[in-house]
């Protein structure tokens, strides 16, 4: 089957653990689906054998395999013990839709960013526009975090476990979804800022 132009290149990952891609008809690594991640390059990857769409857990093992390099970790350990709380969790499904929009929004942010340092006249560094995205930022992860957090305390302070969720039966799932409402008017207005 030839890919178009558009079309995703598919990596074939085989027993053996290598994988190929059918674009380059090479063997790659890891690194090499990082550097097209990166790149912006879109794949998907089958296991040969089954034929079974495997993209989810090698991107995730991507991220693992970063993680683990040393020096810049981006995934803190409270963020990890929180999204490991939510499978199996009745309000699971909820969070892949909320991160995708979370990252969005802060990669929208992070452009706007970027421009202002590049835009920069003379050199002089925009303190003041860095500064107020900077902020939105900060607050906008401190929402996510307190919202879906379940390591966090009424105050919002981490190192409280249990009072973030009330016990079975005080719950209310009205004041849950008016609470994913408001995030949500959040990151709607986030994005319309730019």
């Amino acid at each position: 089957m030839a890919e178009t132009r558009n079309s995703p290149i598919t990596i074939k990952k085989y027993a053996n653990r290598r994988l190929y891609n059918t674009a380059t008809s090479s063997y790659v690594t890891l690194d090499h689906l990082c550097q097209m991640v990166k790149d912006g390059t879109e794949f998907v990857v089958y296991d040969a054998k089954s034929g079974d769409d495997i993209t989810r857990s090698v991107l995730t093992q991507i991220i693992v395999e970063e993680e683990s390099k040393g020096g810049q970790n981006l995934l803190p350990i409270g963020f990890l013990r929180q999204l490991i709380g939510f499978y199996g969790d009745s309000l699971g499904g909820l969070v892949p839709r909320y991160l995708e929009h979370s990252m969005q929004a802060f990669s929208h942010n992070e452009e706007r960013m970027r421009d202002m340092m590049q835009n920069a006249f003379g050199g002089i560094f925009p303190l003041q526009q860095f500064e107020e995205l900077n902020k939105q930022n900060v607050s906008f992860f401190e929402n996510a975090m307190k919202m879906f957090g379940r390591f966090y305390g009424e105050d919002g302070v981490p190192g409280k476990p249990g009072t973030a969720r009330p016990a079975a039966g005080e719950s209310s799932i009205d004041d849950l979804k008016a609470k994913l409402n408001a995030m949500q008017e959040q990151l709607d207005a986030l994005s319309k800022k730019g």
